[in-house]
């Protein structure tokens, strides 16, 4: 099977691939995905969108058909190269729409950016988790994460046999992924080398203080989160697998401004079971902020 290939533009010295939508005029939507997935979780959600706002999904380095630089993948890294796409983009203002990791990537952003921000919409999100107990209601799912960060088995189920492609990305997907999506999903991870940047992120998870520095740029994310006044959209399905209804609706309900929507059965990619859902959504609440922005004017 053929994918066909994205737009791209060089970056830091590699280059990142991105998927795009709608009106040049209107305002902009940036799309962040998470692991091991790329900008095609967002391909049914884009269209949706498109009548209200000028769409642009990144791969981000090292993901989808983006560059895979010679770097280490750590958190601090991806913010790098977000840094350095959204300034070669020119983008000065956006909504941020996010999932997994995109969502760590978006509440730093903003932290450090508050005036790029529109608006925050994101779901199944990143947070610093106090002890591993809290990680993952499921005993099972928390003992595979333990084991994707203990030295020499993490590598082999992650890099050797492609386990967030072929276990966790379809575990936590409720509907079965076709032929096609996966093909689309394995293509960037043909070999264990390609594999690394999924490898990375389970290791970079802010859990019982580790590791210091992602913890503690988490922690700080999350009070500017607390603090800010721009509106937020938070999706939730159920029984979700980050982040539990009960969860995200008492987290919602903690911020300004913060909408909350349950979408119904899902995990942890939300997009793959509730594009529509999603889409609409975000398209709605994009022009309800945008209509009350021009009724200020």
């Amino acid at each position: 099977m053929s994918i066909a290939p994205l737009p791209k533009i060089d970056v830091l010295q590699s280059h990142m691939a991105y998927r795009e939508a709608g009106r040049k005029d209107a305002p902009t939507a940036l799309f962040l995905h998470g692991n091991p997935t790329s900008s095609y979780i967002w391909r049914n959600v884009l269209p949706l969108v498109a009548d209200v706002a000028s769409c642009i999904a990144p791969d981000l380095i090292g993901f989808g058909q983006s560059g895979k630089p010679d770097i280490a993948y750590r958190f601090e890294d991806h913010a790098r190269y977000l840094d350095a796409f959204i300034e070669k983009m020119g983008i000065d203002s956006a909504y941020l729409v996010a999932q997994d990791w995109g969502t760590a990537l978006a509440f730093h952003l903003a932290a450090r950016r508050p005036k790029l921000v529109r608006g925050l919409v994101f779901m199944e999100f990143t947070r610093p988790i106090p002890t591993w107990e809290e990680f993952l209601r499921d005993t099972t799912e928390r003992e595979i994460f333990r084991k994707f960060r203990t030295p020499g088995e993490g590598e082999q189920l992650i890099l050797e046999q492609n386990a967030f492609v072929e276990l966790v990305l379809p575990g936590a997907t409720v509907r079965p992924l076709t032929d096609e999506e996966m093909a689309v999903y394995r293509a960037p991870f043909p070999d264990p080398k390609s594999r690394y940047p999924t490898w990375r992120f389970p290791n970079e998870l802010p859990i019982a203080g580790q590791p210091s520095d992602v913890y503690a740029a988490m922690e700080q994310a999350h009070a500017a989160l607390a603090a800010s006044t721009y509106p937020k959209l938070l999706f939730a399905g159920d029984p979700g697998a980050l982040v539990a209804p009960d969860v995200a609706r008492t987290f919602a309900a903690s911020l300004r401004d913060c909408r909350f929507v349950l979408l119904g059965e899902g995990k942890h990619y939300l997009q793959e079971d509730h594009p529509e859902a999603i889409g609409r959504g975000v398209a709605a609440f994009i022009a309800e902020i945008e209509g009350r922005e021009h009724a200020l004017a």
